[in-house]
């Protein structure tokens, strides 16, 4: 098997935070690191960075996904911010379009809003969130209304976002499976793929959502976004050990025991078992780590094999300054520190 070239430029590079709360850490220190990253990120030319929602899980502190959206998007200058995603089962259409028609009317040509359709937790959150058990069902017929929500107000029409209408947020359509595939290609919407934690749909998800695209008058060319995990360090060695932090995290994703985001460990072999690790790794097995060189390759070989408009970068490292360093590599091995330092030259 040939690897891809590394001469070609890679496509644009965005980032998706979790929000982790490390071991030993608060919520509210989450929040915190997360702005600098986002500060960072905005500086180095990143193009997104989007936050997901996700219910008492104690892990992870973007739960009021919105709210944060607004929190880091006040916090910088260039960069978009937005959701990916929201998981709009849980909501009604209308108040997402409040609540982003808001964020954009504060943040102009900054707001991005991702829908997924998943409920973003688990069977017992599901229930306390009042989610009605066939909003899922709906999902189509939501988004439909939300994209309605953000047109121009029409003549007779009784319900509007206030704000939201006429703003025309972008949508996008999230997924793991076929299902989003083909409901952004029947939408005319661009499509995120969540190849950093569920993979082996990914090369038929991106062929159906191709070969079923719909021109809208938005977006009359697919773009399909990939997601994949980074982990960057100045060598392949130190890279390999901040990934333990993730491999022990989707260990205890398969233990059913979900909690604090772990400090990296030195032999990962130590902490799962044969059968942890085939399922753990088949969950990751959309990751790139190493050292600038070695994540250079894995990118272009990634973008080689799914011909990408963009990827997704998630790089959740335990030590904040480890977790900077990392985006700020990856940056460089796509060229956008360059990029940004001489858009802000004289």
């Amino acid at each position: 098997m040939t690897t891809a070239s590394t001469s070609s430029p890679l496509p644009p590079l965005s980032l998706l935070d979790l929000v982790p709360v490390t071991e030993g850490s608060t919520p509210a220190e989450a929040l915190q690191r997360s702005l600098a990253l986002c500060q960072a990120a905005d500086r180095l030319g990143y193009t997104r960075y989007w936050v997901a929602e996700h219910h008492n899980m104690v892990g992870i502190a973007s739960a009021a996904t919105s709210v944060v959206i607004g929190f880091l998007a006040g916090g910088t200058q260039r960069i978009r911010v937005g959701a990916g995603g929201v998981m709009l089962p849980n909501h009604s259409p209308l108040v997402i379009a409040e609540q982003f028609g808001t964020l954009e009317s504060l943040y102009p040509g900054r707001i991005d809003l991702g829908l997924g359709r998943a409920p973003g937790t688990d069977g017992a959150t599901w229930r306390a969130l009042r989610r009605d058990p066939h909003a899922a069902d709906r999902f189509v017929e939501d988004v439909q209304e939300l994209q309605a929500l953000f047109e121009p107000v029409r003549e007779g029409q009784t319900i509007r976002a206030v704000p939201g209408a006429g703003l025309q947020v972008p949508l996008w359509i999230l997924g793991s499976s076929l299902f989003g595939a083909q409901v952004a290609a029947a939408l005319g919407l661009p499509y995120a793929f969540a190849s950093h934690f569920a993979p082996p749909a990914l090369d038929s998800a991106l062929r159906v959502y191709r070969d079923n695209y719909r021109p809208s008058a938005r977006h009359p060319k697919p773009h399909a976004m990939v997601g994949v995990n980074v982990i960057a360090a100045d060598t392949d060695d130190e890279a390999t050990r901040l990934f333990t932090s993730l491999q022990q995290a989707f260990t205890n994703m398969v233990r059913n025991r979900r909690g604090l985001f772990p400090p990296p460990i030195h032999q990962i072999d130590s902490y799962w078992t044969a059968s942890e690790k085939h399922h753990a790794s088949g969950m990751l097995a959309c990751s790139v780590v190493g050292s600038p060189d070695t994540v250079r390759q894995g990118l272009h070989d990634l973008v080689q094999r799914t011909q990408a408009d963009e990827l997704m970068v998630v790089s959740p490292v335990f030590d904040p300054a480890a977790r900077l360093r990392s985006v700020e590599l990856i940056a460089e091995v796509g060229g956008l520190a360059r990029t940004a330092l001489s858009s802000r030259s004289p």
